[in-house]
């Protein structure tokens, strides 16, 4: 799953918690990790869901000014079938160093 440059920190700050797809299929699926730039993206749940459904508050809390600006962004493709998908932000996982024997 990509996220617009715009809003990568908002993910990885936990301030975006939902996104909103227009796609002919799902692309994703519940417990599903995702790569990020850094991090993951594991799925929490997915809602099937209308155009009325997409309010000026879900568009706030997926991260955009009001509903055109999400639209623009959601539709992918000829995609007709509009998803509720809620996630949390995995951070990368720190290597272990080795430490030289001494």
């Amino acid at each position: 799953m990509v996220f617009a440059k715009r809003l990568r920190e908002g993910v990885r700050s936990g301030k975006i918690t939902c996104t909103i797809r227009i796609w002919k299929r799902l692309h994703v699926s519940v417990g599903g990790r995702y790569r990020m730039d850094e991090g993951e993206i594991e799925v929490d749940s997915i809602t099937p869901i209308g155009f009325p459904d997409i309010t000026p508050e879900l568009a706030r809390e997926s991260g955009f000014t009001g509903v055109l600006d999400l639209l623009k962004i959601a539709k992918h493709g000829s995609g007709d079938r509009i998803y509720l998908i809620r996630f949390h932000y995995v951070p990368p996982r720190r290597r272990a160093t080795k430490q030289s024997a001494k």
